[in-house]
């Protein structure tokens, strides 16, 4: 059950950070909506509430759709005895943003998503594929529902004059519920378990949870820039890896892969009240580590085009909305990935 790479769903405030990324593999979402409210040295608070739904409802391997007999007859692993074939993951996270800025120079930023996720699985069988692998009775399913990982971050912006571009530092913190459980019945952490069908009562996959169980530190960069009279470019990157993971026991410890995210967008700041824009997100992320990993199936790079707007509903009050849409994926083994996915959020400035 170790296949699934969750999504790097988020996004971030106006005050010049990266996006906020979930636990899971490959899929998404990568938006960055610090861009959405337009970046800014302005002193004082800023709050985002966001919500973002993603739904990873096909199978894929390396760039193409997959289908269940594939998955079966040629594993990703050939060592494995047996091939899970993933059926549905369902996401929705909430998320609070809270920043605060100083001065011009420097923000500070917490991160906190609630997450809510709905998994189906079908199981894991042994080849040759047979059609009633893919039966109704053989679906198992399992519901995620707490608080995620927080990220605290810090953003310093004081190089040039204009203040237009920023180098980033921050934390990942295990505060999620994470775990897992191994082929032997061992049992790390506190994880979710299947609540129906033929695995009800095993462990959700760890990649599953809403927590990863490691601490991540964060580096990144950022730059934005008017490139006419009526647009505005940016462009900002980061690079997340865990230094240290509570699930470090020999035969169920599990570390999630580094990944590193890549965005540049452009703004058409032609209307005051309202402003269309447009991304393109891209993210590697390699293969999860341990026991309790599915190796085979949790690395790969993706891009995804992004097209949103944001609009002024009253002094320092804005609402935004992207839709973000895959157009590359290279993805390693075989992974649930999404068709699109949405994201609302209001930002207010205090």
């Amino acid at each position: 059950m170790r296949k699934l790479i969750s999504g790097i769903a988020g996004a971030l405030p106006a005050f010049l950070l990266p996006s906020l990324s979930f636990a899971c593999a490959t899929c998404g979402c990568t938006l960055s909506t610090d861009a959405a409210t337009g970046y800014s040295a302005q002193q004082g608070w800023r709050v985002n509430l966001e919500y973002v739904y993603l739904d990873q409802d096909e199978l894929r391997s390396g760039d193409g759709a997959v289908g269940a007999q594939q998955v079966i007859d040629r594993p990703a692993d050939p060592a494995a005895d047996a091939s899970e074939i993933e059926r549905d993951t369902r996401n929705r996270y909430i998320n609070l943003m809270m920043s605060w800025h100083p001065d011009a120079d420097w923000s500070f930023s917490l991160l906190a998503p609630y997450v809510r996720r709905d998994h189906t699985t079908y199981g894991s069988f042994a080849p040759p594929f047979q059609p009633d692998d893919v039966s109704p009775q053989n679906i198992s399913g399992a519901h995620v529902s707490g608080i995620g990982d927080v990220k605290l971050l810090a953003a310093y912006q004081g190089f040039l004059p204009t203040r237009n571009f920023g180098v980033i530092a921050g934390v990942k913190l295990p505060t999620g519920r994470y775990g897992g459980e191994n082929d032997d019945g061992a049992i790390a952490g506190d994880p979710v378990f299947f609540q129906s069908g033929p695995l009800r009562g095993q462990a959700l996959d760890a990649s599953l949870q809403a927590g990863t169980g490691s601490t991540d530190a964060i580096v990144g960069a950022y730059w934005y820039q008017p490139i006419s009279q009526d647009f505005d470019a940016f462009a900002n990157g980061q690079f997340q890896a865990a230094v240290s993971h509570r699930m470090d026991m020999p035969g169920v410890d599990f570390r999630p892969g580094n990944q590193i995210t890549m965005n540049i967008g452009l703004r058409y700041e032609a209307h005051a009240n309202w402003v269309p824009q447009l991304q393109l997100n891209l993210l590697r992320k390699s293969a999860d580590q341990g026991a309790l990993a599915d190796r085979a199936d949790t690395a790969g790079t993706v891009a995804y085009l992004s097209p949103g707007i944001s609009v002024s509903l009253r002094q320092n009050l804005q609402a935004y909305g992207f839709a973000q849409v895959p157009v590359y994926s290279r993805l390693e083994g075989y992974q649930l990935f999404p068709h699109w996915a949405v994201t609302l959020g209001l930002s207010v400035a205090l």
